[in-house]
């Protein structure tokens, strides 16, 4: 197959392509996304924010584009900006603990893994405007029980939370 594909559609920050009969969504501008892994004092960093294509609230780790806003802005700049935005923690570093692609069937789009260290309370979070972002501060112990729990009240549950989940899946 060759590596050349069609843009069927393209808005914003999105774009619809087609390589052969294979279709797929691929992010514009040459974004990509950071997911942080946020520990403080034994408690692990979640959110929760309605999702419009699951037209449900859903469980995640803390997540944000990388360059939407600045051309070419680095991974831990971006990193430390949207945890600070989504959770009212600042970090004082961000370790990359790599690139992985979520759904490589239908999307081309990876995510920088990143742990934030050197936590500090600055707010409450909540996310920047049109954004409804609800903070969760989880024991580390009780993730296993707290996600069942979200997953019984309805709310979906991010693919990247098998992260906080592998011990007890592997058992």
């Amino acid at each position: 197959m060759s590596d050349e594909s069609d843009i069927v559609w393209e808005g914003r920050y999105l774009a619809v392509r087609k390589r052969g009969s294979w279709e797929y969504v691929s992010r514009t501008r040459s974004i990509s996304a950071a997911v942080i892994l946020a520990l403080d004092e034994g408690k692990v960093v979640l959110v929760e924010q309605y999702r419009v294509p699951l037209g449900r609230n859903c469980l995640e780790l803390p997540a944000g584009l990388i360059g939407d806003e600045e051309e070419g802005e680095a991974v831990q700049s971006a990193a430390i900006r949207e945890l600070e935005e989504e959770t009212g923690y600042r970090a004082e570093r961000m370790t990359e603990l790599g690139y992985f692609y979520s759904s490589p069937g239908m999307v081309s789009e990876g995510f920088w893994l990143l742990r934030a260290e050197g936590l500090t309370r600055t707010g409450e979070g909540g996310g920047v405007e049109g954004e409804d972002i609800v903070v969760h501060l989880v024991p580390v112990d009780e993730v296993a029980a707290f996600v069942a729990a979200k997953r019984a009240e309805g709310c979906a549950i991010d693919v990247r939370m098998l992260l906080l989940l592998a011990e007890d899946l592997l058992g």
